[in-house]
């Protein structure tokens, strides 16, 4: 197996974790700062795991791969997490709290508020998030791997 794969798969089983840690209130913000940082150490480790001599531009290309892999593991988790959250939370609570004024604004846009309590809506909320976190972690485990390319050459 590759060094970008298994870095890529340590990092998604980490990444897990962490979404399922960001489940416990006020715990989802540092589970999310913290994924940031995972998605550089991925690329650190795949780097790190590459055979000597380490180039920045390749160890980057494998940095960003490995991070991709991670980021994608934790983005189809999340989006299941967060379907689940949406079929099992009460709608009507929710949609309770929402603003008077902002439930007659969908209204009148011709969206059914209650189509943002949906297992549709839950399904495309967690793939926007998927997608921007494989930029984000792309860009990051390039950062990681260059970096640690440079530091340690052989």
């Amino acid at each position: 197996m590759s060094p970008w794969m298994k870095a890529g798969l340590i990092g998604g089983a980490v990444i897990v974790v962490l979404n399922l840690l960001g489940l416990i209130p006020c715990v989802g913000l540092i589970a999310c700062g913290l994924s940031l940082l995972v998605y550089a150490g991925v690329g650190v480790l795949a780097a790190y795991w590459m055979p000597p001599p380490r180039a920045a531009g390749t160890a980057a290309g494998q940095g960003a791969l490995a991070a991709v892999v991670a980021a994608l593991i934790g983005g189809i988790v999340n989006t299941i997490l967060i379907t689940v959250q949406v079929v099992a939370t009460d709608s009507s609570t929710i949609l309770s709290q929402v603003p008077p004024e902002t439930l007659e604004q969908l209204r009148q846009s011709g969206i059914d508020p209650a189509t943002l309590m949906s297992p549709g809506f839950g399904v495309a909320t967690g793939a926007v998030c998927c997608l921007g976190g494989l930029v984000f972690a792309a860009i990051l485990g390039a950062i990681g791997a260059a970096i640690m390319a440079a530091v340690k050459e052989n």
